[in-house]
């Protein structure tokens, strides 16, 4: 095992991840959890974890910053029972900038858009970050103000440019062109280049202060340096399920399953099924599909039931499978009509051909995994061949033993689980899991939100339905003036009133 920094992922028996930890040195972190006094010193959680470790999966990063990094990612992808911190939504920071302004300045944000935008980061030490930045601003003269387009008006109340702080291009004390001249320097020095002399001539100038005996100088400086070393350590952004350092080999993995479930070809385009029913009141399905054995975001799907009013997974699984498959066939069907007219195909074989030659919509995948056992992968077979689909490979995965099964078959296939296969159909169906479960937090808190608007008095079923089709959510409903809501069809100046004065209230 190797001494490295890096991450690594706790199984139980049956493969599941039940915990995530980083470590400094991998080798010593985890052969300490097995050292006898570990054992007899450690509370109830740290030996229930330990008599539950059936089996450890490393990743080997470049520093610590990596490390916690990929630890986070990690967590919020497989929810670990154990873990109890960084499971929640937040983000490392990150820094933005957009050159395509005029007058361009650093931001800070947790959310990297397709906005034309740069951006620097993540950044795991959020105080060194924030103190980096207000270095950089100082350093190169730039602005912190919000304003797109700050003038005169702005300037007169800002005192960056009194204390020099900012070379107010916004009154064009520096021409724009030479103030974008900064912020591409500022730029060049977060993208590391000129980093070594920079870092030189500030340890000089903490030198000369310490010579003066300037101590505060001196001081300053040094936290400078350490502010700005910890935030231009490199570390990379891990997404997830790309770019990971991994010991997984997709196409080994690809090729291994194929052979285990006996397919024409190895599963390079898998889709995988979960059922998310809390209560009758959301009932969700998901779709995740996966390329070349990492996760295809874009082409996630997630479903509420049309037909389902019960707690029913058979009658679930079966009404995603069809809402699905039949589109694929459809639009397939739509766009190579004249194909389909003199085609004598089988009809899956009639859409990968066309998936192949680049002429399908929807490329049909080339595995169906369903979670759950025999009931499950039934009614969703039945499905495909109500559609013509019935050669589609489809099987069943049962999380309690891990036993695969297929349509019409009694006995099961149980794939070991040191195998890269069952790892990978064991990673889509958990994602498949966590993003059904995400949708029915996300309908519930909806829903608990615009519940807020059955205690207004005199709130009918016709004024929710009708203010909530007029604002889109409850709190711009609580924003609303009187005059606003008057706009809302059903609602007159008594409503209105009774709105606005019950929202102030509560």
């Amino acid at each position: 095992m190797t001494t490295e920094p890096g991450v690594y992922l706790m199984k139980d028996r049956i493969g599941n991840t039940i915990y995530v930890g980083k470590a400094k040195n991998l080798k010593k972190r985890l052969s300490s959890y097995f050292m006898p006094s570990r054992q007899v010193k450690a509370d109830l959680k740290t030996r229930s974890l330990i008599e539950s470790i059936w089996d450890f999966e490393t990743h080997t990063v470049r520093n610590e910053e990596e490390a916690l990094i990929l630890e986070s990612k990690l967590i919020k992808q497989y929810r670990p029972r154990y873990n109890v911190s960084l499971r929640d939504d937040k983000r490392f920071w990150l820094v933005k900038v957009q050159l395509r302004t005029e007058l361009p300045r650093f931001e800070l944000t947790r959310l990297r858009k397709e906005d034309g935008a740069k951006y620097f980061g993540p950044f795991v030490h959020s105080g060194a970050l924030k103190a980096t930045l207000e270095w950089l601003n100082n350093e190169f003269g730039l602005r912190t103000c919000g304003q797109k387009n700050p003038g005169q008006h702005e300037y007169k109340h800002c005192h960056a440019d009194v204390i020099a702080n900012c070379s107010a291009p916004c009154v064009r004390k520096v021409s724009v062109e030479e103030y974008r001249a900064r912020v591409m320097e500022a730029v060049d020095f977060l993208d590391g280049k000129g980093k070594r002399s920079r870092f030189a001539h500030l340890r000089e100038q903490m030198q000369e202060a310490a010579e003066r005996m300037d101590f505060e100088k001196a001081a300053s400086l040094r936290d400078v340096i350490q502010n700005l070393e910890k935030t231009l350590s490199p570390a990379r952004q891990f997404s997830r399920g790309r770019g990971v350092p991994t010991t997984v080999k997709p196409t080994e993995d690809l090729a291994e399953l194929g052979e285990y479930l006996g397919l024409a070809r190895p599963p390079v385009v898998m889709e995988c099924f979960d059922i998310s029913n809390v209560s009758s009141t959301h009932i969700v399905a998901s779709m995740v599909r996966f390329s070349e054995g990492a996760p295809d975001n874009q082409n996630y799907r997630r479903y509420r039931m049309k037909t389902v009013a019960t707690q029913d997974d058979f009658a679930s699984m079966a009404e995603v499978v069809r809402r699905r498959y039949s589109r694929i066939v459809l639009e397939a069907q739509k766009a190579n009509r004249e194909f389909f007219e003199h085609n004598q195909e089988p009809l899956v074989q009639a859409l990968y051909r066309l998936g192949d030659e680049g002429l399908a919509p929807i490329r049909l995948p080339d595995l169906v995994i369903v979670d759950g056992g025999k009931g499950q992968l039934s009614a969703a077979h039945e499905e495909l061949m109500a559609l013509g689909l019935g050669e589609l490979p489809i099987v069943g995965l049962a999380k309690q033993q891990e036993e695969i099964f297929f349509p019409g078959e009694s006995d099961s296939l149980r794939i070991d689980h040191s195998r890269g296969a069952l790892k990978l159909m064991q990673r889509i169906r958990d994602e498949a899991h966590r993003y059904a479960n995400n949708y029915n937090e996300l309908l519930l808190r909806k829903r608990m939100s615009e519940s807020l608007l059955d205690d207004v008095p005199g709130m009918s079923e016709m004024r929710k339905r009708a203010l909530l089709k007029h604002f889109g959510s409850v709190t711009e409903v609580k924003k609303a003036s009187e005059a606003e809501l008057q706009m809302v069809n059903g609602i007159g100046p008594k409503s209105a009133e009774q709105i606005v004065a019950w929202f102030a209230e509560h």
